[in-house]
């Protein structure tokens, strides 16, 4: 069937669009037209007053809807969470894992792989591997230095559905950050100590990003700009930011992003209320444990565009491709993160007031 969405402002990643209708066949983008060009037979849906984007991706994200995954790491925590984050607007996420003993580790696994679902990219392990003295909120116990022999049977365990791990390039041999990238997962410096030279050689060895830019790691110092200052200057190094404005100051924000352009991404780090080995307590903007560490966001990645426009002096289209096209390359995803012809519709549709009205995954209406 046609479907032709009329009416909205169209963001496709690269351009932005007005008084044009999007066009959606079988679940394949077809392009734009005119509103006098639209085919008769097509089913018209008014979308004025809304806007089109590419559809949203977070890659850091624990939970949802009032369920943390490591908390109950099988298919029915795992569907919900995942209607949750559709209905806030996200259409792929990867859900991650805080550091956690290996059985949790195993079960999300198992859970993941086993029993696939659209929106769920896949897992993004934080930690173990780790720096405890930049630790955050982690369980301390978990956290350890990796062996080759663990990683290998993670990796086998996973058959792929491991995407991203996040780690301490200091506490890593060499041979743990090659098999990892050998076995294509994407590494994330995070929740580290390192210094520039340290953090630099882990980017010229192969990591790709950092994880929540400034958040649990060695500090921007003029003596030694450290891990913050290394992804800076490593010129095809990402990293992800949080944008609530508590994580990071709105300012770190904006500077962040005049110096590292397309490479800087949202994610929400968002989690949920739990009472398991992570206690996550809602105090009204974000998560704490019960001893008043930061622990994790509150927000939506959808309202993390919306922060980014109206705090931090973003553009509109720029914050969509912050939290869509620019992941979606650091994945090694063109079928997301633009509206394309020929590639499956991904979609975020909102209102001016930043709330969702609708999502396609994969071609599927939600």
């Amino acid at each position: 069937m046609l479907t032709a969405l009329t009416g909205a402002v169209i963001y496709t990643g690269k351009d932005i669009v007005r008084e044009k209708a999007l066009l959606i066949e079988n679940g394949i983008v077809k392009g734009l037209a005119v509103p006098d060009s639209i085919p008769t037979k097509a089913r018209i849906i008014n979308h004025t007053g809304h806007s089109i984007a590419p559809g949203l991706l977070d890659l850091q994200i624990y939970g949802g809807g009032d369920h943390l995954f490591s908390d109950d790491p099988s298919f029915t925590a795992l569907q919900q969470i995942a209607g949750s984050l559709e209905a806030s607007g996200t259409t792929g996420f990867l859900l991650t894992l805080a550091t956690n003993s290996l059985a949790v580790f195993e079960k999300a696994i198992d859970t993941v792989r086993d029993h696939p679902v659209p929106s769920v990219l896949g897992l993004h392990l934080e930690g173990p591997y780790l720096n405890p003295v930049k630790r955050g909120a982690h369980i301390p116990e978990h956290i350890r230095r990796p062996e080759i022999k663990e990683v290998e049977a993670l990796m086998e365990r996973a058959q792929g559905v491991i995407k991203m791990m996040t780690l301490a390039p200091e506490m890593c041999d060499p041979a743990v950050i090659d098999l990892l990238l050998r076995h294509g997962v994407i590494i994330s410096a995070g929740h580290s100590n390192a210094t520039f030279a340290e953090a630099a050689a882990g980017f010229r060895q192969g990591i790709q990003t950092a994880t929540h830019l400034f958040n649990a790691m060695s500090a921007f110092h003029h003596r030694d700009t450290g891990l913050p200052g290394a992804v800076y200057q490593a010129e095809h190094a990402y990293a992800s930011i949080i944008p609530d404005g508590i994580h990071v100051d709105y300012n770190t924000l904006a500077i962040s992003k005049k110096v590292m352009g397309n490479r800087l991404f949202l994610i929400t780090d968002a989690v949920a209320p739990s009472k398991g080995a992570y206690p996550h307590v809602f105090r009204g903007d974000r998560y704490t444990l019960t001893d008043g560490t930061l622990s994790g966001s509150a927000i939506t990645l959808l309202q993390g565009v919306r922060n980014c426009m109206q705090h931090a002096g973003i553009p509109l289209d720029e914050a969509l491709r912050m939290a869509s096209t620019y992941p979606a390359r650091l994945m090694g995803m063109p079928e997301r993160g633009e509206i394309t012809p020929g590639q499956p519709a991904n979609l975020t549709i909102f209102d001016e007031a930043f709330q969702p009205r609708g999502i396609y995954i994969a071609g599927k209406e939600k």
